[in-house]
C-alpha cells in the first residue's frame, strides 16, 4: 500500500540543521532520517512513497535525483573505478512521487493535497517522517483490519526527558516523575487510514484536531499501543541521542538489517 510522508514542516525546534535543511534531511550515520523511515516501510513490502513536500522541498528532490547506493551497499569496482557492480539495492524497486504541497499548509491540507494520488487505496499509511520504530508493522496492519475502523495510530510512551507533576489544591508538590514513566500516552506518528479519511476532513482542518474529533464521535478512531522502540527527532538532544546509538551500533529500528 502507499506511504505518504509529511516532510513539509519547518521543524523549528531543531534549528540547529533546519534553518538550512528540512527536518527530514537531517542525518543518522549517512543517511537522513527519512530514508531510515522509507527503509522500515519498504522492509514490510510498502515501497510506494508519496513525499507531501514544503519547506526546502528542493532540497529533498535533489537528494532522490543525485542518490548514488554505493553509500548505503556493497559494491566492487574495475576498470579504475570505470565500472561499479552493486552488492545489493536499497531504492532500485522504490517509486517516489514528490507533491509541492504547500509551505504553510498543516498536515490534513497535505494529505488532501496527495488525495487524487491516493484514488483507489483501500488503505493507506501516512507518517510525520520524524520518529522510527522497530513496530512489527504487518501486526499493526492486522490488528486495524480485525477492528475495521477508519483510522489508526501508533500510541507510544513519550520519550524525551520531560518531568510530570502533580499537586494538591494548596500547590504543594504530591508527585514528580519522568514522562516516560507517568503512564501517558502520545500519538507517536505512525498512521493507516482508509480512503474514507477524506469525508472527515473539512477545508483548512488540521489532521488531528477536528477530523480525529469527528471520528472519536463516531466510534472509528483506534490507538495501538507501541511496546517496542519508538523516539523522535524533534529536538537537538534527540539529535545526539540518535548519533549516540548508531555510534553503538544500537539500531532497533533497522528492521531490515539482518545482520544485527
Amino acid at each position: 500500500m502507499k506511504v505518504v510522508l509529511f516532510c513539509g514542516g519547518l521543524g523549528t525546534r531543531l534549528k540547529e540543521y533546519s534553518e538550512t535543511i528540512p527536518k527530514p534531511m537531517v542525518e543518522i550515520g549517512y543517511r537522513p532520517i527519512i530514508w531510515h523511515l522509507m527503509r522500515y516501510y519498504a522492509h514490510f513490502g510498502h515501497k510506494e512513497f508519496i513525499l507531501c513536500l514544503g519547506y526546502r522541498g528542493d532540497y529533498i528532490k535533489k537528494y532522490f535525483l543525485d542518490y548514488n547506493e554505493c553509500m548505503s551497499n556493497n559494491f566492487t569496482i574495475s576498470k579504475g573505478g570505470k565500472n561499479i557492480e552493486l552488492h545489493t539495492s536499497d531504492i532500485e524497486d522504490w517509486k517516489i512521487t514528490f507533491v509541492d504541497t504547500g509551505l504553510n499548509a498543516n498536515l490534513g491540507q497535505r494529505l488532501v493535497a496527495v488525495k487524487k494520488i491516493l484514488a483507489g487505496e483501500e488503505i493507506f499509511l501516512a507518517n510525520y517522517s520524524d520518529g522510527l520504530t522497530d513496530l512489527n508493522l504487518d501486526v499493526y496492519l492486522d490488528n486495524f483490519c480485525k477492528h475495521d475502523k477508519v483510522a489508526s495510530f501508533l500510541a507510544v510512551q513519550p520519550s524525551q526527558s520531560f518531568h510530570v507533576i502533580s499537586w494538591n489544591k494548596d500547590e504543594l508538590v504530591e508527585s514528580i516523575k519522568p514522562v516516560g514513566n507517568s503512564g501517558l500516552w502520545i500519538n507517536g506518528g505512525f498512521f493507516a487510514f482508509k480512503q474514507s479519511i477524506f469525508d472527515y476532513i473539512q477545508d483548512q482542518e488540521e489532521l488531528v484536531v477536528e477530523p480525529f474529533q469527528r471520528l472519536i464521535q463516531k466510534q472509528e478512531l483506534i490507538a495501538y499501543k507501541n511496546q517496542g522502540f519508538w523516539a523522535c527527532m524533534d529536538t537537538f538532544k534527540e539529535k545526539t541521542m540518535f548519533d549516540e546509538m548508531y555510534a553503538k551500533g544500537n539500531t532497533p529500528w533497522t528492521v531490515w538489517d539482518t545482520s544485527r
